[in-house]
């Protein structure tokens, strides 16, 4: 039984005390955030946010140098961790930076080196075949990387605005009587959850791996959030739209995605693997959360009172800053390389072994009693998507049948858990949860939410 730390309640400056500097130390930081992270922007007929417009544009102006300089980054990555390995441990842990980054165990290691085999096979088109083709190793360089890098450069740089000012503890406190009952969640949850909707379900999880590791999310909590609100932004949505041809009915299908989502999100965190996560908290840090008002005290006030005490710790810019690069480099040294390794191996047998198709076997009859045309054609989509996000959409957009592909595309955008991408970030991140779990989740998502879809597709829309 874990021993908790007798907490030393302090005094709470009320928001009538505090400075006008304290107030523009909240308010300038968290407003510039939500205009990046979570004001919907359309251009050229496509939503996206702040963020969004950054990262695109960084990744048009430099698309071709890209895939080179990360596999550089790739191999660099392998190659630092064996040399690291070769110091004397002493000098290493003296800069708990490098140790992070480096200092790993063979596991990693070598599927660092896989990763840097994989990129230079791609980008030389030298070794097998199967692994530097259009659609495995060419993906996942050419498509997947260049769109993580950008990402995760501008979310790891500008996370802070959300994160160290003030605005979790606001708008966690002020929702947190909706996400509790509903989704047994803290009320900051609702953040992550609008992050992933406005701009990249990546963006979800690597908000959530910050909230878990600063002590904001219970383990429970953490897995929770990462495995069923990182969900897919809606411009990813209209693009799976547009690709199996029903994105003349875009705004059903998206009623559909977000009926499917909510009620997956509140049955998936009460049934096991989810339900018997422990509600302990990173142990480095311990607890650091409190959203429950004290009683005589409004919601409002109270969650101003903590979102400028919260602006308040921060000493620096300089120490944000710092903080927003190590996460880049952590992101671009630690995950890109296992992204490149396990996302080109989910690619390659999704794409040249029948692995997901025996496993879909199931699938038929459960399709065929929901009366859904073509299902010995579609049931290959239900399954592909554990190994990425989008081979639904490429099975489903040969299939004739127009309701099977709105039954596709809302199932490949509410499965959430996907090798290449989502599931590689959890597995590296500090969040208990393993490759078995990511699977069960995924199949409790796919049984939950295919019936809602084929009833809301027969009754509403066809």
């Amino acid at each position: 039984m874990a021993i908790e730390q007798t907490k030393v309640t302090e005094p709470i400056q009320q928001s009538s005390s505090f400075t006008m500097k304290q107030w523009m130390k909240f308010l300038i930081p968290s407003f510039i955030g939500v205009l990046l992270f979570l004001v919907p922007i359309s251009i050229d007929g496509r939503v996206t946010i702040g963020l969004g417009v950054l990262a695109d544009g960084l990744q048009a102006a430099i698309a071709d140098y890209i895939p080179l300089f990360m596999t550089s980054i790739i191999g660099a990555s392998a190659v630092g961790s064996i040399v690291i390995k070769a110091l004397p441990k002493g000098r290493i842990r003296k800069n708990s930076f490098i140790s992070n980054v480096f200092d790993i165990g063979p596991l990693w290691i070598s599927l660092r080196f896989l990763g840097a085999a994989f990129a230079i096979m791609t980008l030389t088109g030298f070794g097998p075949e199967f692994v530097s083709s259009d659609i495995t190793g060419g993906v996942v360089l050419y498509d997947l990387i260049p769109v993580l890098m950008v990402w995760f450069l501008f979310a790891s740089l500008f996370m802070p605005l959300l994160l160290e000012f003030g605005l979790m503890d606001f708008i966690g406190t002020v929702v947190r009587k909706v996400m509790h009952p509903l989704f047994k969640l803290p009320g900051r949850s609702s953040v992550d959850a609008m992050a992933s909707w406005m701009g990249s379900g990546t963006v979800g999880v690597l908000l959530t791996t910050q909230q878990y590791e600063g002590g904001y999310y219970s383990k429970r909590e953490a897995a929770v959030v990462a495995s069923n609100f990182s969900i897919a932004s809606i411009a990813f949505s209209l693009v799976i739209a547009k690709f199996l041809s029903i994105d003349h009915m875009f705004i059903s299908f998206y009623f559909t995605v977000v009926v499917c989502g909510v009620v997956a999100a509140v049955i998936c965190p009460r049934i096991p693997p989810l339900s018997k996560k422990k509600e302990t908290y990173h142990e480095p840090v311990g607890k650091k959360i409190d959203e429950v008002v004290p009683e005589g005290v409004s919601t409002l006030r109270w969650g101003i009172d903590k979102a400028i005490e919260k602006a308040d710790q921060v000493k620096s810019p300089g120490s944000v800053v710092k903080k927003g690069v190590y996460n880049v480099v952590d992101i671009w040294f630690g995950l890109i390389p296992l992204v490149m390794a396990l996302g080109t191996v989910a690619l390659v047998i999704a794409e040249f072994t029948p692995v997901f198709t025996y496993l879909s076997y199931p699938f038929i009859p459960f399709m065929n009693l929901l009366q859904i045309p073509e299902a010995a054609e579609a049931a290959p989509a239900m399954i592909v998507g554990f190994a990425d996000m989008f081979l639904p959409a490429v099975i489903g957009s040969g299939i004739e049948s127009e309701l099977t592909r709105f039954v596709i595309g809302v199932m490949s955008l509410t499965q959430l858990i996907y090798m290449s991408e989502i599931g590689i970030l959890l597995i590296k991140s500090k969040i208990p949860i393993n490759f078995f779990e990511l699977f069960v989740i995924f199949l409790q998502r796919t049984v939950i939410t295919l019936p809602i879809a084929a009833l809301l597709a027969h009754l509403l829309f066809f």
